[in-house]
């Protein structure tokens, strides 16, 4: 399909983009000579790269970097990115979910590069990258990719860390996304909480071979750590790379256990610091397989720590969840035994873990995937909501933050851009409007009011409002007519709205195609598929109001994009100056609910 797309974008944009190729060669000219004022001499005030070789004292049993040592450089790499920044110490509060694609044998060489992909107030958002290196053949492999936030600390006064400026498209599009993601992040626990109440975990029990079956106590790990100064930092806590060290080796100490073999550490699910350490604490570690499946088990490690031997009160410091894996001379995954979960919380924890086998599962495949290779309409279910909103959101604002948007037409003082790549193309239509913008807001994410103004929205029915920024609604579209089928279209639309994290943002207003079991393609209605649309809005002044809305074009919608972009119809430029007429008509129905926003 993707091929398809690309050959008709060829034919068609070769005719429509042939009256401004003068403009856009001088468009291009310009991105060319912003990006060589960036250049290849430009490197970001915060990166930090460290390149270590992996010696045999590195290694674990099958001459292995071990996972343990490997989040210890992590971390220092990424606490010294962050105080680049912040001028002050840090301190790890988090680290995201981490997939390890690739082992890294003695000898190699680790290559780890962090930077600073956006700060708040005082709390910000590393991105690490990990490669392996051979140095006899120069090869070089993708090991993982890593996000950490980290806190600055200053005793005498608070601190307010200064914002990031974005220059490169890269650092432009993380910047983005990061509050959205940052937005998940404070969410995480309770979104787990409410997924395991709602989601239906299958008990297989009674299904499986109980000739293998491990009883989950037997794989259980108890480990005490006593704090050091060479396991702190400057200021006397506890290393999050140390900490996450230990975790990593007593969940593989568990994971043993159940399958009398070395596993193989394939994904941490995010380590969450809730409290510090210092030097001095004992830390006590303890793991258990919660549940084994067929290739893979989850281990279940926490943390808590005590000054004192007399204390009875522990502090709780961390807790992570590691899927592991036991590989043959193949590297293909093996079989593993059954656990037999302990009567109470034991079961628990098994259910939990088939429930969280299955959030990761929607999680990697919705925000790991790439645009292109995702379906336009991934199915909805309590599951994956957090994430399809994620993923709504964050495709957005990656598609607003993109440098080579190209101005297409003028006219009445609305602008048309279009962005061209290898698979899409995509179009933007600009206006500014003197109303307040968060009465815009308001009145453009109620797509209940759309066909107000947009005569493609020919009815909307609300399906489910998910949240307060998250809806479903089921619309229906006269036919565009541009292949000769005239049966009207219907779309099942996810609706996501997101106010600024800081000062500069937009607000937000973000649409994709979902499926639902309630709402199955009908003889009736032509089904439609949208992958990526909505709007942005800015603060521009006093009632006064930036209006871009986005399109990433689907197949079905492409012949009648370039047409517009030709300059062949004039749809786009009336159908966004009927928005601009919805939103002035309206601009003071809502002003008392303003201020609740």
């Amino acid at each position: 399909m993707i091929q398809n797309v690309g050959n008709q974008l060829r034919k068609s944009l070769a005719s429509v983009f042939s009256g401004h190729i003068s403009r856009k060669s001088t468009s291009k000219m310009e991105a060319s000579d912003s990006a060589m004022a960036v250049g290849k001499g430009y490197r970001n005030p915060t990166e930090v790269q460290m390149s270590q070789l992996v010696l045999p004292c590195h290694t674990n049993q099958r001459g292995e970097l071990s996972i343990g040592q490997l989040l210890k450089w992590i971390d220092t790499t990424a606490c010294l990115s962050a105080e680049r920044h912040a001028g002050c110490p840090c301190v790890t509060a988090s680290m995201d979910d981490i997939y390890f694609e690739h082992t890294i044998s003695v000898g190699q060489v680790v290559n780890i590069k962090a930077k600073v992909n956006r700060a708040f107030n005082s709390s910000m958002e590393v991105g690490i990258q990990v490669t392996s290196e051979d140095m006899c053949s120069e090869k070089q492999w993708t090991v993982c990719k890593a996000l950490a936030t980290f806190v600055a600390y200053r005793e005498i006064s608070k601190v307010k860390l200064k914002q990031i400026t974005p220059r490169t498209e890269e650092e432009k599009t993380e910047h983005s996304v990061a509050a959205e993601r940052r937005r998940m992040r404070l969410a995480h626990a309770e979104t787990i909480s409410g997924l395991l109440a709602n989601c239906a975990i299958q008990d297989d029990l009674e299904s499986r071979d109980c000739s293998r079956m491990v009883p989950a106590e037997n794989t259980h790990v108890e480990s005490v750590e006593l704090v050091l100064p060479p396991h702190a930092n400057h200021q006397g806590n506890t290393f999050g790379g140390q900490i996450m060290a230990w975790m990593e080796n007593v969940a593989t100490i568990a994971a043993s256990r159940l399958c009398h073999a070395h596993p193989t550490l394939k994904i941490i699910e995010m380590f969450h610091f809730r409290g510090p350490s210092q030097v001095g604490d004992r830390l006590v570690l303890n793991a258990i397989v919660n549940n084994a499946f067929k290739h893979s088990m989850e281990v279940g490690v926490c943390v808590e720590a005590y000054r004192q031997e007399a204390e009875t009160q522990r502090r709780h410091i961390n807790s992570a969840f590691m899927t592991f894996q036991v590989l043959d001379t193949d590297n293909q995954p093996q079989l593993l035994p059954w656990i037999r979960p302990h009567p109470g919380d034991g079961e628990r924890r098994y259910r939990e873990a088939s429930a969280r086998r299955k959030i990761r599962l929607d999680r990697k495949y919705i925000v790991s995937c790439k645009q292109a290779e995702m379906p336009l309409s991934v199915p909805w279910d309590p599951s994956n909501q957090v994430y399809l909103s994620y993923n709504n959101v964050s495709s957005l604002t990656m598609l607003m933050a993109k440098d080579n948007w190209v101005m297409s037409s003028e006219s009445n003082q609305v602008c048309l851009y279009t962005l061209e790549d290898d698979k899409f193309l995509s179009f933007r239509m600009e206006m500014l409007v003197h109303v307040d913008t968060v009465q815009a807001f308001l009145l453009l994410s109620d797509l209940q009011r759309r066909a107000e103004w947009d005569k493609h929205f020919r009815s909307v029915e609300l399906v489910q409002q998910v949240d307060e920024d998250d809806a479903i609604y089921h619309v229906i579209s006269p036919s565009l007519g541009g292949d000769g089928d005239t049966k009207p279209q219907d779309f099942v639309i996810l609706a996501s709205r997101r106010k600024p994290c800081d000062n500069g943002d937009p607000y937000v207003i973000a649409m994709r195609s979902v499926t639902l079991p309630t709402h199955r393609e009908t003889p009736k209605y032509r089904r439609g598929e949208t992958i990526c649309s909505g709007f942005c809005l800015w603060h521009e002044g006093d009632l006064l109001t930036k209006v871009s809305y986005y399109n990433q074009a689907t197949p079905g919608l492409l012949s009648y994009v370039t047409t517009n972009v030709a300059g062949l119809s004039s749809e786009f430029y009336t159908t966004f100056k009927a928005c601009e007429q919805f939103l002035l008509d309206n601009r003071s129905e809502l002003a008392p609910s303003l201020q609740t926003l």
